[in-house]
C-alpha cells in the first residue's frame, strides 16, 4: 500500500496545532499515521451485513456488564478552602497557573 499520508501533511498538522516536530518526530508521526490507515483499510475489509451499527460500545446488551451504567449519584466535591490552602497560587477563588501559550 503507498503512503496516504505524506510529510507535507505532518507539517500542516504540526503547523495547525501549534506544534515543533524535529524531523524524527515527523518521520514517527508520518509512519504511525500510515499504519493507522492501513489498519483501517484492513477494517473496511471485512464483512459486516447484517452488524447492527453502535454509536457507543455502551449499547451492547450483555457484553460483560458494560450495558450497565453506574447510578447518577450526587457525592460531596472537595472543600474550597481546603484545596485552596494547598494551591502554590491562587486568589482563594481559582488556581492561577502560568500562562503556556505564546501567540
Amino acid at each position: 500500500m503507498s503512503a496516504k499520508v505524506t510529510v507535507k501533511d505532518v507539517e500542516r498538522v504540526a503547523e495547525l496545532a501549534n506544534l515543533e516536530l524535529t524531523p524524527a518526530e515527523s518521520e514517527g508521526m508520518l509512519q504511525d499515521l500510515n499504519a493507522i490507515l492501513d489498519y483501517v483499510a484492513q477494517l473496511n475489509e471485512l464483512d459486516t451485513q447484517g452488524v447492527e451499527p453502535l454509536a457507543q460500545v455502551s449499547e451492547l446488551k450483555g457484553a460483560g456488564g458494560v450495558s450497565e451504567l453506574r447510578p447518577d449519584e450526587r457525592n460531596p466535591s472537595l472543600d474550597r478552602a481546603v484545596v485552596m490552602a494547598e494551591a502554590p497560587e491562587t486568589d482563594q477563588a481559582f488556581f492561577k497557573v502560568p500562562k503556556v501559550i505564546e501567540r
